[in-house]
């Protein structure tokens, strides 16, 4: 993969990429070792959308390339394709389609924001008029589009047959977009996404609640997600008390900062190189085998982003930051640490404190406590791919001597890995109807 910044680039005159651009996995160009390969171009025109397959984007068609021991080989590609504009499908019986401008987010961008949601109504939703259903508020995985909806009610899809089973409880289910103008914008208000938070609770779901049956009362309200869904969905909890009747959060990005993955963002200096002078893991298969080193992954992003930075990179790392972190004079993400050497600022460690879901509940569990009563329920494996289980058993922790007790749930699936946690959609669905009433 090689990259890099044309602004200004109109396709008159040709960009060259050669051992100036940023480089993954080999350090520049000409280390590509000889063989056979595809190359493909893409340039990044969508300022709204981070997806490589963002409307507008302009892209090459795939191109059969082969590296000679010689050297001195030349690719062209041409941009000859463009990503089609965005339309939203056709609603069909039980799908609907939802893309609103946001007041909040246009004025803090400068620019026309859209929120977008996929919305599946329950069985013989049109049979009985009168009838209200709870509302369940869906996040998936890092970047799941609200289209997401269309492979889960799938002929033969396992959500489906138990969405319109007869065991199942009736409610409507709002699926929330994952892409923003720097990666998943994680549904929370920041510096750098911006109030994300607040145009879902005040613009998205208000416009759902109006334009479909659904109980409007915060006790109406459930969240359930995995992985960037299972952070979202606790956190919106935990942000939001009074506005939701409770969270399925499932094998949730790291809850705890002192372990995020393998870092603790308060003690350790280095993200790329642990305090034993080993090179950090990032991910690992159930066996224990490492996939990828921090610095290996962060890299990637690197060469995705904007002035060689992960933190521009609409990538897994840079949308933590985004979220997480500050904003620099220049509207972008100042890093938690540095793109080449993974040294750590402990200034922007201090921003990060209220995105740190166990400590904004130890600071405020006096306040907060109550209000979250049986509302809070996690499952992770205890082996999780990205090390999860280890914030989630920080998290565990506190709860364990926290007063109130949170009267919640922490579910530990053994030697299981990500988002492999044992409960099934109709387990989760029965318990959401035990909260909000919700009938089959």
């Amino acid at each position: 993969m090689f990259a890099m910044d044309i602004g200004g680039f109109d396709g008159r005159r040709p960009a060259i990429l050669d051992d100036r651009a940023a480089a993954f996995p080999v350090a520049r160009l000409s280390d590509v070792p000889p063989g056979e390969y595809v190359a493909q171009a893409v340039l990044d025109t969508n300022t709204d959308l981070k997806s490589v397959n963002a409307p507008g984007n302009l892209y090459s068609a795939p191109t059969p390339v082969r590296i000679v021991p010689s050297g001195g080989v030349v690719v062209q590609l041409q941009l000859s394709r463009r990503v089609p504009d965005e339309e939203l499908p056709p609603p069909t019986e039980l799908l609907r389609w939802i893309k609103i401008r946001s007041a909040v987010l246009s004025e803090f961008h400068k620019r026309p924001i859209y929120l977008r949601g996929g919305v599946i109504l329950p069985r013989d939703y049109d049979k009985d008029p009168t009838r209200r259903y709870p509302l369940r508020v869906h996040i998936g995985g890092y970047g799941a589009s609200y289209r997401g909806v269309e492979l889960m009610m799938r002929n033969g899809a396992p959500f489906r047959n138990t969405w319109l089973s007869d065991e199942a409880p009736r409610m409507i289910l709002l699926h929330l977009d994952g892409d923003g103008p720097l990666g998943d914008p994680y549904q929370v208000n920041s510096a750098n996404h911006g109030p994300y938070g607040d145009a879902l609770v005040k613009e998205l779901i208000p416009y759902v609640e109006r334009e479909f049956r659904v109980t409007a009362e915060s006790g109406a309200r459930v969240l359930d997600g995995e992985s960037t869904g299972g952070w979202v969905s606790l956190a919106l909890q935990i942000f939001y008390p009074d506005l939701f009747n409770g969270t399925w959060s499932l094998c949730p990005d790291a809850v705890d900062f002192r372990g995020f993955q393998l870092i603790n963002i308060y003690q350790d200096t280095n993200a790329y190189v642990n305090a034993y002078g080993f090179e950090r893991p990032s991910a690992r298969d159930t066996s224990g085998d490492v996939r990828f080193t921090m610095r290996h992954e962060v890299q990637m992003e690197n060469v995705l982003g904007q002035g060689d930075s992960w933190t521009m990179s609409g990538g897994q790392w840079g949308a933590w930051n985004a979220t997480y972190g500050p904003r620099d004079a220049a509207g972008r993400p100042v890093a938690l640490w540095d793109p080449k050497t993974g040294v750590m600022d402990r200034s922007v460690t201090e921003y990060w404190k209220q995105y740190d879901i166990r400590r904004v509940l130890e600071a405020n569990w006096t306040t907060l406590g109550p209000k979250l009563q049986g509302k809070i329920h996690v499952a992770v494996g205890d082996a999780d791919d990205y090390f999860l289980n280890n914030a989630a058993r920080m998290l565990e922790a506190f709860f364990q001597k926290a007063q109130p007790h949170y009267q919640g749930r922490m579910l530990f699936a053994p030697l299981q890995g990500h988002c492999h946690t044992g409960l099934t959609d109709l387990v989760i669905m029965k318990e959401m109807a035990a909260r909000t009433g919700a009938r089959s």
